[in-house]
């Protein structure tokens, strides 16, 4: 980290939400944090570091003043602080009335209006906490599951940065033994030899690969992602997804087209949130609002990170899912076969007896019976399931393009509640891309494509080295490297990167 910036002016704000509550805090942070504030209140006894004193907030200065509050001020001195410097927190009863005219006064005393993530950013500056660290206050201030908070914990802990310190670590060793070998080769001192040269490349680039592999996963958690439920009317859309959110949050009737525009719902599955969008029908549309339903339908389609095709076991495919299965066919969707509670087991089986694949598991009324010419499995002798299906036990019909794409089938029951489970696991897994929870994972874009710099340079500086490029040029791969790291931490980070980083922080923090 680069020498503490020095910072001479005191900045305030309220760092509790908006509205009435049982508490509101004004911060102040600064070398004049604890004169503004014995200045704000009357205090019982003297401020002292990390000790809490009793005071009473007055509504104006001077012998007349009457007292409106009682209040708790806690005293931080620097440079044991969260910003580093001298910090006040006055915790008043959660008027707004009080905690404005707190910050007013204080405004009036010298105090300036903190900038959005202006505390932290002190304390980044300050070399408190590094830029990773300082990305998760706020990640753990935005988290809406608690494997969201699990994540940014262990960022603000470090978990990231102890994760790259020793690659760091090694890379400037690599760069000091190709300097000296450049700087004192005529003092016998030996030139490092290829094959040492490619060792030392490559022991870099193994740690660096798995944690940029940690993005995918990272990112969902940090983010989240979208799912549509996308099929035709009256297949049981609205069903699963009122099974999804576990509370009746869509309409649902025996009428095809009951749902005429998008239902949305955040949900958590393992962690990772997930924005459940119900959609209309894929019909010819009757009427117009059913048409502009069905023409959002198709929008959702196309912006959702994960589909969920929902057919009906109880009836034969049409037109419209043909095409349906065969546009998400390569995209991350899973088909969940409905109303599975409503098909003849003994039919099922009779069919599976003649099957020459294995039938799904948990749904022994699909097989993989060809029916004439064609190799597409069968449903009771009804349903023509697409190539592109496979069952949960690895069967499928024969395919004539080996590569093509195969999407996870599963059978449900929105009605009795039969294969939810599985449901949730298959999204689960699906949208984590089978990725494991791992500590100091990747979470952003810009911590990614750091990441990613400087695995490039390290390729390129490998690449020079194989075609025994003088060292010097190496070396200019091996900076650029460094140079992308630094900026991981922030060591190196442009001030308007920073200043964009922090505006995304709220008031307060």
């Amino acid at each position: 980290m680069s020498a503490p910036v020095t910072v001479t002016d005191t900045v305030a704000a309220i760092s509790t939400p908006p509205g009435r509550g049982g508490i509101g805090i004004v911060r102040l942070s600064g070398p004049q944090a604890a004169s503004i504030a014995m200045q704000l209140v009357r205090l019982r006894h003297p401020l002292e570091h990390a000790h809490v004193r009793l005071a009473d907030v007055l509504d104006s200065q001077g012998d007349e003043a009457t007292r409106i509050d009682e209040a708790l001020v806690t005293f931080f001195a620097a440079p044991n602080s969260y910003t580093s410097e001298d910090l006040v927190e006055i915790a008043a009863h959660g008027s707004p009335v009080v905690l404005d005219l707190l910050l007013r006064r204080a405004l009036e005393l010298g105090a300036r209006l903190a900038e959005p993530g202006e505390f932290t950013e002190r304390a980044f500056l300050s070399g408190r906490l590094d830029l990773t660290q300082a990305e998760a206050v706020r990640d753990l201030i935005d988290a809406q599951t608690l494997t969201q908070a699990h994540q940014a914990a262990s960022q603000m802990g470090g978990a990231l940065s102890r994760r790259v310190a020793p690659v760091k670590q090694a890379l400037v060793e690599l760069i000091a033994l190709l300097e000296a070998g450049i700087d004192f080769a005529e003092d016998d001192v030996d030139v490092t030899p290829e094959q040492e040269i490619a060792r030392h490349i490559a022991a870099l680039a193994s740690p660096l690969a798995k944690l940029e592999a940690s993005f995918s996963r990272g990112r969902v958690v940090h983010d989240g992602l979208t799912l549509a439920i996308v099929g035709r009317p009256n297949v049981g859309k609205s069903s699963l997804f009122n099974r999804l959110v576990e509370r009746d949050r869509a309409i649902v009737t025996a009428t095809p087209g009951t749902t005429r525009d998008l239902v949305t719902e955040r949900i958590s599955i393992g962690g990772i949130p997930i924005e459940l969008v119900d959609t209309a029908g894929l019909r010819e549309g009757r009427e117009e609002a059913e048409q502009l339903g069905i023409a959002r339908s198709r929008e959702a389609l196309a912006d959702a990170a994960l589909v969920l095709v929902v057919l009906d076991a109880t009836q034969p495919l049409n037109d419209e899912e043909r095409r349906l299965l065969t546009v998400v066919e390569g995209r991350p969707a899973l088909v969940a076969v409905n109303k599975s509670d409503l098909v003849d087991p003994d039919i099922a089986a009779s069919d599976s007896s003649n099957s020459d694949s294995k039938s799904m598991d948990g749904m022994p009324r699909y097989s993989t019976k060809c029916q004439g010419t064609t190799s597409e499995p069968a449903l009771s002798d009804s349903r023509r399931v697409p190539q592109s299906l496979q069952n949960e036990s690895g069967a499928s019909a024969p395919e004539e393009n080996p590569a093509s794409q195969k999407i996870p089938m599963l059978p449900t029951s929105a009605l009795t509640g039969d294969g939810i489970p599985a449901l949730r696991e298959k999204i689960l897994a699906l949208a984590t891309g089978g990725a494991a929870a791992e500590p100091g994972m990747l979470t952003n874009l810009r911590q990614h494509q750091a990441v990613a710099t400087a695995l490039a340079a390290l390729a390129d500086a490998a690449k020079a080295n194989a075609g025994r490029i003088p060292h010097e040029m190496i070396l200019l791969d091996l900076y650029r490297a460094l140079w992308a790291l630094d900026s991981l931490t922030g060591q190196t980070t442009p001030d308007d990167i920073l200043k964009l980083i922090f505006s995304t922080f709220c008031i307060g923090k």
